[in-house]
């Protein structure tokens, strides 16, 4: 590689690391955007000339194509939908690690029909790393698009367990493993290869089927972690300097991210991995123990709203279903004309992906000073006249205090009952995806305004007007 190359790599990687910097605040966030893009950017640039790849028909094409699907799914996939279009995308990413593994296999070959091995003298760290990318890269697209199905519906996304599955899983991985040293010391085994992808696809279902919806966002943080994971073993094989860098900082990045996650919802990964938490509700089957709620009106609503000096509003997935951001947003700043501090509390595992209520917030052009976490402001929800929650359910349920035979027990929540008042816009009383009955929907300081959060909050804002 010419010095010209080497540099354009290492600037291309000082502006992936200052990216993801600039990625961990909502402020920043999209300035780090486009110095990622611009480090990819000449990262593809400097690839293609270093090679001396002459011919761009096929480049060209992918690009056409490329953009056209990603103009579509910009326009077309809803906010709700953010979550399992982002899964999709993490397991491209390791579906093509996988691919170009496979390919650099073939040249080293020299034999396209594989019955011979030409590759000559090649390293014992290829032969590895092409091993792990294959295996990483499969276990992530499969595993990505089973987490995508389960989040968009398609699968049931309560777990589905069987007998002996950590078992099976453990020894499926064991089997991978030693076929993956059988074709390191024998790489003409071009077969032992298509076994091992067909193994990993297995493996990437049995993997992901026992985690329940309520830890969707654990795994497709995880997915991420591993799409990294396996463009770095890619970039091993490649010799490509700014594919290992760019890849370790995905997978790390990844890793981080889970790891708070898990923290916040106080369970450890491998709990996360195996416990099979959640169930799918069943509006069939009856309490055995009969409650009331005390349902409020809109004007009900108005009326406590309007006369608040303090309001927390804590965000759920149902004000990404109901599309519901912007006449929130809308409602905040009628609430701020009239004198009330208004700020928003954001759990960091509310809605199906990490940051999904920040970015639907971001949307609705929420000023990023009024988004919250939840170390930041829980301590003044206990000083706070109304708590708004829209769409939570989980993350405000008090039962993860003291119910230890709940799903929820010990995960960190919203103090959101402890506000003077207690305003909870839902559709019904159905429980979150941990399948938990919200303890909070029957407080004598809640008020329950069922219907449309969007309709509802539309309301308000008229009322409020008023």
């Amino acid at each position: 590689m010419n010095p010209l190359s080497a540099f354009a790599y290492l600037l291309s990687s000082v502006l992936f690391i200052l990216g993801l910097k600039m990625l961990s605040s909502a402020r920043t966030a999209r300035k780090g955007n486009g110095f990622a893009a611009l480090g990819m950017l000449i990262a593809i640039v400097v690839t293609l000339t270093d090679q001396k790849i002459i011919d761009f028909s096929y480049i060209l094409a992918g690009l056409i194509v490329g953009t056209a699907i990603g103009l579509v799914l910009a326009i077309k996939v809803q906010m709700t939908a953010m979550p399992q279009m982002v899964g999709v995308l993490n397991g491209f990413g390791g579906g093509a690690s996988a691919l170009v593994a496979f390919a650099e296999y073939l040249r080293l070959s020299g034999d396209v029909s594989l019955t011979v091995w030409k590759g000559g003298e090649v390293g014992l760290d290829v032969l590895i790393t092409i091993v792990l990318s294959i295996l990483i890269g499969t276990v992530t697209i499969v595993g990505s698009m089973i987490a995508a199905a389960k989040l968009h519906g398609v699968m049931r996304s309560a777990p589905i367990l069987y007998p002996m599955q950590k078992q099976s899983n453990a020894a499926l991985l064991a089997v991978i493993l030693g076929l993956g040293v059988f074709f390191v010391l024998d790489p003409s085994l071009w077969y032992v290869l298509l076994i091992i992808v067909l193994l990993a696809a297995v493996l990437g279902v049995t993997s992901v089927i026992p985690i329940g919806g309520a830890d969707m966002p654990v795994v497709i943080s995880l997915m991420n972690s591993y799409s990294g994971l396996a463009g770095a073993t890619t970039g091993f094989i490649l010799s490509n300097d700014v594919l290992i860098i760019s890849g370790t900082l995905v997978g790390t990045s990844g890793i981080i991210l889970t790891n708070i996650m898990c923290k916040a919802m106080n369970r450890s990964i491998w709990n996360v991995l195996f416990a099979g938490v959640g169930v799918e509700y069943d509006p069939s089957v009856q309490a055995t123990e009969q409650r009331t709620v005390v349902n409020y009106t809109p004007e009900d609503a108005a009326y406590m709203l309007g006369n608040a000096q303090s309001v927390i509003i804590v965000p759920g997935y149902g004000l990404a279903v109901a599309q519901a951001q912007h006449v929130l947003q809308e409602l905040a700043q009628l609430l701020t004309q009239k004198g009330a501090m208004v700020r928003y509390a954001i759990h960091p595992v509310a809605g199906r992906m990490p940051g999904h209520m920040n970015v639907l917030l971001a949307e609705a052009n929420v000023p990023y000073d009024l988004l919250l976490e939840m170390d930041q402001i829980n301590d003044d929800f206990q000083n706070t006249d109304v708590a708004l929650v829209i769409g939570a359910n989980d993350v405000v349920n008090p039962a993860a205090r003291y119910k230890k035979d709940s799903p929820l027990y010990g995960m960190p929540i919203l103090n959101a009952d402890q506000a003077r008042t207690v305003m909870v816009l839902k559709r019904s009383l159905n429980p979150g995806f941990a399948g938990e009955d919200n303890e909070l929907f029957y407080d004598k300081k809640t008020m329950m305004v069922f219907g449309d959060a969007k309709a509802t909050l539309t309301k308000l804002v008229q009322l409020v007007k008023q």
